[in-house]
């Protein structure tokens, strides 16, 4: 039943031996291991969940401000008998020492005493002597005595910049009946002999005092050194003015009073009394104001303005009245008992909400009123302005309890039952004390971070009562434990709130509940303070928890501690943390009484319980070890009994064995959360056991001082040091250290036991899945647990190697980030991984600049912080060594083995080597001619920038965008392989400009390294290097002779996009010298082709005639590509073909591309690439009416269209007989126009002829027959006939034609004149044809048969081709019918007929 409830196995205490095996569990961190690579994934994750914690931290306690807000009183307190739950134990309890005695003997003395916490010190005067006691070496006196009057009070203030020597830190303000006196105090911590720290004053003589006619009392010193009081008598409010020396308007030392508005006069009796006069005064350093009460109880409040002068603020006079208003009817608040004893300031960090409390003033019946601003009330002194005084008001009325018990009847209820289980104990409440003690006549009271200490003499005169309250964390935290009964063995008494302010419905914050309790001290109370802490433990930032959030700042902070100094002795009051007393708990829980520790568990929650029984079990530092109970009695030196004075702190191993049983029972198991609206298998949310949050409430607790904040702060002379002090940074990784340490041997903390049914083969999927992910997180915890470590161990290095410095000597960008980065940033993020991988190098470089070895540092480096110094790293330094050990050596032997060397170190180490010490290295193997190093080194970094070759991948994508993640990588790259060509530069240069001496050694020879370093540099089997490197050489003018070296990537190099002009003709040149001339053809076709490249004409011409050329010279059997080859070159002459057609477009068109508008834009455009010829003809040669182009393209690209071609030749003969007719007209000679044509026709006919497309033989031989014709006999006879043969048109098919006219009797050749003039043409063309035969006869036989097989103008004609029978014949029928006045040509008709018989 119980278990059940509690979630945990019902079982006693047994060994911690029988969790499970410790050898089994995964999480266990395995010792000699190798520093594990930095998972930043797995340290960030374990970071949020810190970060979790810290913010749960930071709003599970209000701070008072809050639990104010909405109520304007409240009385709820928590009065506890002697057990564990007792708020305040009495640590220590030091007697007058011995030697103070010897000065009481005298009768009458006068004596008084008081705590100076700032030097450690209690004072005491007897008389005119002052002794100022060493509390903490415990019998230590100085003493003072050089003045006779009477002391009758003691203060330490802080001087006036400027007016003592640097030496004295705090000033003793000596006050008697006469005169105050001035004396200077330096303090230095010093070692004593049990190496506890103390300080050790020294007295110096001010020469400062002024005589008064008014005692001084209560006197405070501000920040900037002025000191104010009160006088005794008169009640006003004093100033001690001092100045280095006396001027002509002020004394060196002299007394203003304030309350009169001047300097003391010389009768300062005659002012009068007053019945409201200032009894005390206090001072609010951080807020620049000091209060002073009266015996009225009227609060003022002053500000120091000027040298001299004060400014009166705000006067508080009717603070009963106030009082009532907010606890209406209260018995506690009556003009009878309403007189207010002390006022204490409260500090800013105290409460930081929007309600923020000033001052806390404490009644003689325990009343205690809270102050705050009071934006609404107005009045004087209040400035809506920021930064200005706002007034002050009652904020809130605490009532005092008034169930006190006696401490007579303190009792521990719980010694009487032992339960031998984690069975929740029922107890009845304690009997209603017999005699509750009613707080009536407190005389002193002390306030510091939430927790009130006041007095009241005892029931005898040798004890006084102390009345202890602090906040009762388990009533007004949010923890989630469990809502328990009200059956806990406490008295909770609630004072009614006699208010109307009553909090707003639905508030989430409770109220105020305090623990209450008396405790008797010896003697008759003098003072009390709060013992000061070390500023190092109390450093709060505004996203702090508040300060009363004990659990919080228990782990890191030693306990807070009062002081009270009696005429017995000093008093330490120690406040018991919520850890101090679970550790009562537990030592109850050893002894069989598991009442307390179940009590406990419920009061706070299970995960803050396993937090502190986490940190009991580690060890924690800050753990102050309590008696079982406050009722154990340690014997004090002076024989008083019964006061519970604690022991020592300690952890024995009996409580860490117990409390890590606890830990382990009370942590119960994780649970499986599953997600009702999804339906995947194990889809939902692991909820953590009570250890896992333990764990993570304890680590983040351990690191809050440091983790959020900044690593450096900037210091004197622009440098940087510590934001943190080192101390805190000691004592977090010791407790730190110790946790990891607790986890490392004890494993089994977070697994299941054998018996247990999430750990039993029944398990569920769910439950299997919750310790799977408990066991994740509290794995990831384990490793930022370790990083963590190391990082202290890191930073404290850095901070002994002057961090300053060290900064200053990195690059800009990490200066920049350091200034900016947190600590958990150091830990958890690739910046804190670049920073300190950059303040290793130069703390290495520091120790490499003074010729030390690296190899001490790096094994520290190695062993404390391994995580921030791998074996790359180390590596890399001792390479960085032998580099320098290459330098200073002068044996060239001894350079190449330290060489070689570090060469091995750095490329084993070049995962890790930045680029800017890359190029570093790679400058000083420049220096040294190690061609190898130069060369090798930055390839091998360039792999190892790219270890998944996504930069590869982008390069063969082009690089085009510049926003791809993965352009970064191949930048890294290219970084490498510039520092390559760097290096191959400079051994050329080098190369270049020097020359071998005689006796050079091969190794210093500069050009013997040049030839290395490109051997090496073209070896290598990277083709992106490769790359990069052909095209560092052909920038500089190299490239033929890279085409003869043709190395292995320099094909794939000059064909990968983008492509340029220059690629492609170095491309088909390295195609030509390796022997494929088909593939040159097909690069100079793209080249030719291309859209990309601005090329003229002439050029695109110009590629594609090689690329003709050499797809002719392609072999017919290489690579059985013959057929494509054909094809290929086929078509190429084509395109070849309508490029010269375009080129001469072009040309003919070029004079007029200076025209504006269309024209011009479209004659340049004809030069943007090649177009076919359908292009040309329609967007060129027919817009313009260019008659020949028209004629070109109908000739290149066959096409053959009468209804086309014939036109554009009728269009030539026309103008020309237009021409002819017009210039008959004129007179002038009709030959020229004739000559005109021809001179149009023949280079037509010569460059058309034979194809029927572009030149249609019959129609062009009809228009010519036609021309001489109409010119009337002007031309001669043949003139027709001998143009065609111009043209190259054979004769036999002229003869054909000019017979087919002769024989067609078709008009105009159905008139006998017209058939005549055909005749005499016939008679011409056969004369020369026989003329051409007869040569062409004689030279084939005078060149043995070789003769020209060609026909037309000026050829040769065969005999084969010369029909002569067919000729005879013919000639026969003209001779019939040629007219007899033809006689020209009927001469030549027989003068051919001989010639045929004579000669064939």
């Amino acid at each position: 039943m119980i278990a059940a409830r509690l979630n945990i196995p019902s079982m006693s205490f047994v060994s911690f031996n029988n969790l499970p095996n410790s050898s089994t569990n995964v999480l266990a961190i395995k010792q000699q291991q190798p520093p594990p690579v930095v998972d930043l994934d797995v340290l960030q994750a374990a970071s949020r969940v810190l970060q979790e914690q810290l913010l749960k931290d930071a709003q599970i306690i209000p701070d008072h401000g809050e639990m104010f807000a909405y109520t304007g009183s409240s009385g709820q307190y928590s009065v506890f008998p002697d057990d564990y739950r007792v708020p305040f134990l009495k640590r220590k309890l030091a007697g007058i020492p011995e030697g103070l005695f010897q000065y009481f003997t005298v009768a009458n003395t006068v004596s008084h005493m008081g705590l100076m916490p700032e030097i450690d010190r209690a004072w005491v005067t007897i008389d005119n002597k002052l002794f100022l006691w060493d509390y903490v070496e415990g019998e230590e006196i100085s003493s003072f005595s050089d003045q006779p009057d009477v002391i009758t009070y003691v203060a330490t203030v802080q001087p006036k910049p400027g007016v003592f020597v640097d030496e004295i830190s705090q000033l003793l303000v000596l006050c008697t009946p006469i005169s105050v006196l001035l004396i200077g105090v330096s303090v230095s911590s010093v070692a004593g002999q049990d190496g506890r720290v103390h300080k050790e004053i020294k007295m110096y003589a001010t020469d400062m005092s002024v005589s008064t006619d008014v005692e001084m009392t209560s006197v405070v010193g501000t920040s900037d050194g002025r000191i104010f009081m009160c006088g005794s008598q008169d009640g006003c409010l004093y100033e001690l003015h001092y100045q280095e020396k006396e001027g002509w308007f002020g004394k060196r030392v002299q007394l203003i009073n304030h309350s009169v508005g001047g300097v003391q006069t010389l009768f300062p009796r005659l002012m009068g009394k007053t019945d409201d006069r200032v009894t005390s005064v206090v001072v609010d350093k951080k807020r620049n104001v000091f209060y002073t009460l009266s015996s009225s109880s009227t609060v003022s409040v002053y500000r120091a303005n000027g040298d001299k002068a004060v400014q009166h603020l705000q006067t508080l006079s009717n603070i009963y009245k106030l009082a009532q208003d907010k606890a209406l009817s209260s018995p506690a608040l009556s003009a009878k008992n309403f007189s207010i004893v002390s006022i204490q300031v409260i500090d800013p960090v105290e409460s930081r909400g929007h309600i923020q409390l000033h001052l806390m003033a404490i009644t003689i019946n325990g009343v205690r009123l809270f102050f705050s601003p009071q934006a609404s009330l107005g009045g004087y002194g209040y400035s809506s302005a920021p930064g200005a005084y706002k007034t002050l008001g009652v904020q809130h009325v605490r009532l005092p309890p008034t169930n006190l018990l006696h401490p007579d009847e303190q009792t521990n209820p719980m010694h009487s039952q032992a339960v031998n289980s984690y069975a929740l104990v029922q107890t009845n409440p304690p009997p209603t004390p017999s005699r509750p003690y009613i707080l009536s006549a407190i005389e002193n009271a002390s306030y510091f971070a939430g927790l009130t200490i006041a007095t009241q003499q005892g029931d005898v005169e040798t004890l006084d009562y102390l009345l202890l309250l602090s906040p009762d964390l388990p009533k007004i935290g949010s923890f989630g434990q469990p809502q328990q009964p009200p059956t806990q063995q406490a008295t909770s008494y609630q004072v009614p709130a006699y208010s109307g302010y009553a909090g707003p419905q639905g508030s989430q914050r409770p109220p105020l509940t305090e623990q209450a309790t008396l405790l008797p001290i010896p003697g008759r109370t003098w003072a009390m303070c709060p013992a000061p802490r070390d500023p190092h433990d109390e450093v709060y930032a505004t996203h702090d928890p508040v300060v009363t959030n004990e659990l919080v700042y228990q782990f890191t902070e030693p306990t807070r501690e009062f002081i009270v100094m009696t005429n017995v002795g000093l008093s330490f009051l120690a406040k018991r943390r919520p850890v101090d007393a679970l550790k009562v708990a537990l030592e109850e829980a050893m002894d069989g009484n598991t009442g307390s520790i179940v009590h406990f568990r419920d009061s706070y929650g299970r995960d803050q319980t396993c937090a502190m029984l986490l940190a009991i079990a580690a060890g924690n530092t800050f753990l102050d070890v309590a008696p079982r109970s406050a009722s154990t009695a340690l014997t004090l030196r002076n024989g008083l009994g019964g006061l519970g004075i604690s022991k020592g702190p300690s952890v024995q191993g009996d409580l860490s064995n117990t409390a890590k049983q606890v830990f382990y029972d009370f942590g119960e198991r994780p649970m499986w959360a599953e997600r009702s609206y999804v339906t995947t298998p194990n889809s939902g949310t692991a909820i953590f056991s009570g250890r896992r949050e333990g764990l993570a409430i304890y680590f983040g607790r351990l690191v809050r001082p440091f983790w959020k904040s900044k690593l450096v702060k900037l210091a004197a002379f622009g440098l940087n040091e510590s934001a943190i002090h080192e101390s805190v940074y000691i004592t977090a990784q010791k407790n730190l250290y110790a946790l990891k340490e607790l986890l490392d041997t004890n494993p089994q903390l977070f697994h299941s036991t054998p018996g247990d049914q999430a750990g039993a083969r029944g398990a569920t999927t769910s439950e299997q899945e919750a310790w799977k992910a408990e066991q994740s997180s509290v794995s990831q915890m384990l490793s930022l647990l370790t990083r963590t470590i190391e990082a202290i161990s890191f930073v404290l290095l850095l901070i002994d190697h002057r961090w300053g410095e060290l900064i200053a000597q990195c690059d800009p960008s990490v200066q920049k980030s350091l200034s900016e980065m947190t600590f958990e940033d150091l830990v958890t993020s690739q910046n804190g991984v670049t920073a300190s991988r950059a303040l290793v190098n130069v703390v290495i470089d520091q120790q490499i600049g003074q010729q030390i070895s690296v190899d001490t540092i790096s094994d520290v480096l190695q062993q404390r912080c391994g995580s921030f110094c791998s074996t790359d790293d180390v590596m890399l330094y001792k390479a960085k060594e032998n580099v320098r050990k290459a330098i200073e050596t002068k044996s060239l032997t001894e350079r190449q083995n330290w060489l070689g060397e570090a060469l091995r170190l750095l490329i084993k180490g070049a995962r890790v080597l930045e680029s800017d010490k890359l190029g570093e290295i790679c400058g000083h193997f420049q220096g040294l001619n190690f061609a190898k190093g130069a060369v090798e080194l930055p390839l091998r970094c360039a792999q190892t920038v790219d270890p998944d070759s996504v930069g590869r991948e982008y390069w063969h994508e082009g690089c085009t965008d510049a926003s791809d993640s993965r352009a970064k990588f191949w930048e890294l790259r290219k970084k490498c392989y510039d520092l390559v060509l760097q290096s191959l530069q400079h051994f050329e240069d080098k190369s270049a400009g020097s020359s071998k001496a005689p006796g050079t050694s091969q190794t210093d020879d500069p050009e013997v390294a040049r030839s290395h370093a490109y051997e090496l540099a073209f070896s290598s089997e990277d083709e992106l290097f490769h790359s990069t490197l052909y095209d560092w050489l052909i920038s500089r003018g190299l490239a033929d002779e890279l085409l003869e070296m043709r190395p292995a990537y320099l094909e794939a190099h000059l064909k990968r996009e983008p492509g340029t002009v220059e690629k492609y003709q170095l491309l088909w040149q390295f195609y030509i010298k390796d022997g494929q001339p088909l593939r040159a053809a097909e690069v100079l076709a793209a080249l030719a082709k291309s859209t990309t490249f601005d090329l003229t004409l002439d050029v695109r011409l110009e590629y594609l005639t090689l690329a003709v050329g050499n797809a002719k010279s392609h072999p017919v059997a290489v690579g059985g590509r013959h057929e494509d080859a054909i094809s290929f070159l086929t078509e190429l002459e084509e395109e070849l073909e309508v490029a010269q057609v375009q080129l001469e477009l072009y040309h003919i068109l070029a004079p007029r591309i200076s025209e504006a508008g269309e024209v011009g834009e479209k004659i340049r455009f004809l030069t943007v690439r090649l177009f076919n010829i359908t292009e040309l003809y329609q967007g060129w040669a027919k817009p313009f009416d260019l008659v020949t182009m028209r004629l070109l393209i109908y000739h290149v690209s066959e096409h053959r269209d009468d209804n086309l071609v014939r036109p554009l030749w009728s269009r030539i003969f026309d103008e020309s007989k237009e021409h002819f007719i017009f210039h008959s007209l004129e007179g002038v000679d009709p030959s020229d126009a004739a000559d005109r044509l021809v001179a149009k026709v023949v280079p037509l006919g010569q460059r058309f002829y034979p194809s029927e497309c572009a030149f249609p033989l019959r129609h062009v031989a009809n228009l010519l027959v036609c021309f001489a014709l109409a010119s009337d006999r002007i031309l001669p006879a043949g003139w027709a006939p001998r143009i065609l043969i111009q043209c190259g048109v054979a004769y036999s098919e002229i003869w054909d034609i000019l017979h087919g006219m002769y024989e067609s009797q078709i008009p105009p050749f159905n008139q006998q004149q017209n058939v005549q003039a055909i005749s005499c043409d016939i008679a011409v063309l056969l004369n020369d044809w026989l003329e051409e035969a007869k040569r062409s006869r004689q030279s084939y036989s005078y060149g043995n048969g070789l003769g020209s097989s060609l026909s037309g103008a000026g050829a040769g004609v065969r005999e084969d081709e010369f029909p002569v029978f067919r000729i005879d014949q013919a000639i026969d029928q003209y001779l019939v019918e040629l007219e007899p006045s033809r006689t020209e040509a009927k001469v030549m008709y027989e003068g051919v007929k001989r010639q045929l018989r004579r000669s064939f």
